[in-house]
C-alpha cells in the first residue's frame, strides 16, 4: 500500500471521527521518488539541472539548501514552493523540467510531494 493510499484510506470510510492524513516520510516516500526521477539531472558535478541552478538532490540538506537563486521549498506551503510549482507544471514552459526521458512524476508522486511540503518538509 502506497503512502498516499495509507493517508487517504481513512477519508474514504464515512465516520464521525475526523479524517486524518498520515505523515509523509522524506526517507520512505520522498527520497525514493527523487532518487528515481530527479537525481540524474540534479546531482553534482555533471547533472544538467545541477549545472544550471545548483540544485543538488543527493541529500535532504542539499535539497533544503535550494539553488543559486534561492530556496525551492517553503516548508508548510506547497503553493509557494518552487519544487511543487515545477512538479505540477505551474511554471513558464522555459522553466519546466525536461521529462523527455520518460521519468515524469506521476500524479500520486506529485501529491506525495505536495503533502510532504504542506506538512513541513521534515527530514523524517
Amino acid at each position: 500500500m502506497t503512502a498516499l493510499m495509507r493517508s487517504t484510506i481513512g477519508c474514504l470510510i464515512p465516520s464521525i471521527v475526523a479524517c486524518t492524513i498520515q505523515k509523509i516520510s522524506y526517507r520512505m516516500d520522498i527520497e525514493p521518488i527523487l532518487n528515481e526521477k530527479c537525481i540524474k539531472c540534479h546531482a553534482p558535478p555533471y547533472g544538467i539541472g545541477y549545472k544550471k541552478t545548483g540544485l543538488n538532490m543527493l541529500s535532504y540538506d542539499s535539497l533544503i539548501d535550494g539553488t543559486i537563486y534561492g530556496p525551492v521549498i517553503v516548508a508548510g506551503d506547497s503553493k509557494r514552493s518552487i519544487i511543487n510549482m515545477l512538479a505540477e507544471g505551474r511554471v513558464d514552459k522555459l522553466e519546466q523540467n525536461n521529462h523527455g526521458d520518460g521519468k515524469a512524476l506521476t500524479s500520486e508522486e506529485i501529491q506525495l510531494l505536495k503533502l510532504w511540503v504542506d506538512q513541513g518538509a521534515s527530514n523524517n
